[in-house]
């Protein structure tokens, strides 16, 4: 546990202050949404900036920490973390701009606005620098270990599925091209390039998230996957915790194949829920096939990991029937020796 938790004025500064700024743009955010009426595409103007703000804010705060545990390739992570600290900043100030304005930021064509044309580029070049400083940050981490090994294997994997979610962004804007015009909550017509939902571009969006209920949407898998490190990192605190009870986690290679299987299980259902959006299916409304995947999937993983549990506490017992029969019984005095 103690490795988890590095003192925070020794985390990476710049992704420290970046992560207080999004948190703090969240509660300001969730007071607008309550005192501030506009509204985008039936969600009021302040949800993306409170979303964006969380999401951004918890994996700067991950970031932050996690270069506190690099060996090699110090300085490379740590310049790399400034990239990533100041791209998220101007990311989300620029989408918390044109909300406050009262008009979308992704997507945005309007040629009329000189305020949209300077902000616009800035979003789009904004991700490809997120997205080049995440991988070769993924690559920073591959080429060193940077604590045991279920610490390792939660780092690893999570910083896997993470890559993935940032990559599916970019994915879907160069592919899912649906040139249309909204209505923005000044009234004004907005030209858009593009929209979320697959089969239904703008979708008709649940509470909060606003991901699409009419068709599939790639911000699902976005969302499951951008997260997966901090679901492994707790999981991996979690089994830390329980091993000072459970005689048979404190074998540090039990609990990294325990983080591994639930990895392998976080894994398959990203790659279900991606599957679902790829077909224009809303994750609310699965059919048949996506049920029967998330099924498989669930077997799996609770198949991997009881085999695991048990082949654990198999092996705890036996090291503890074998250290009963070497033992020497207390109490016993030792046979007297013959006289010579």
């Amino acid at each position: 546990m103690t490795s988890l938790l590095t003192p925070v004025r020794g985390w990476h500064r710049p992704l420290v202050v970046c992560a207080a700024l999004t948190f703090g743009l969240v509660l300001v955010s969730g007071v607008g949404t309550i005192v501030d009426g506009r509204t985008l595409l039936d969600e009021s103007v302040w949800v993306k900036p409170l979303k964006f703000g969380f999401a951004f804010g918890l994996y700067a705060g991950t970031l932050a920490w996690l270069l506190t545990k690099l060996t090699r390739g110090r300085r490379l992570g740590r310049w790399l973390g400034t990239v990533f600290a100041v791209a998220a900043a101007v990311e989300v100030g620029a989408i918390t701009a044109q909300a406050a304005r009262g008009t979308f930021s992704h997507f945005n064509a309007d040629q009329s606005d000189p305020v949209t044309l300077a902000l616009v580029p800035l979003l789009t070049f904004g991700v490809m620098v997120i997205v080049i400083a995440q991988l070769v940050l993924a690559v920073v981490v591959l080429i060193q270990r940077t604590g045991g090994a279920a610490l390792n294997r939660a780092i690893r994997s999570g910083l896997a599925l993470a890559t993935f979610g940032m990559v599916v962004p970019v994915f879907w804007m160069v592919t899912e091209i649906h040139s249309r015009t909204v209505t923005d909550a000044n009234g004004h017509s907005v030209q858009m390039y593009q929209g979320h939902g697959i089969g239904d571009p703008d979708g008709h969006g649940m509470p909060l998230t606003n991901w699409s209920v009419s068709g599939g949407d790639f911000r699902v898998p976005h969302f499951f996957a951008l997260h997966g490190i901090q679901v492994l990192l707790l999981i991996t605190a979690v089994l830390a915790a329980l091993a000072a009870e459970r005689v048979w986690l404190r074998d540090g290679k039990v609990r990294a194949r325990l983080v591994g299987s639930a990895a392998l299980g976080y894994t398959g259902l990203v790659a279900v829920v991606t599957w679902q959006a790829w077909r224009g299916q809303s994750l609310i409304h699965p059919d048949a096939a996506t049920l029967l995947a998330l099924a498989a999937v669930l077997l799996f993983t609770v198949g991997t990991t009881a085999r695991v549990i048990v082949a654990a506490k198999r092996a705890a017992a036996e090291r503890a029937t074998a250290e009963c029969i070497t033992a020497q019984p207390a109490g016993i005095p030792e046979p007297a020796r013959l006289a010579s």
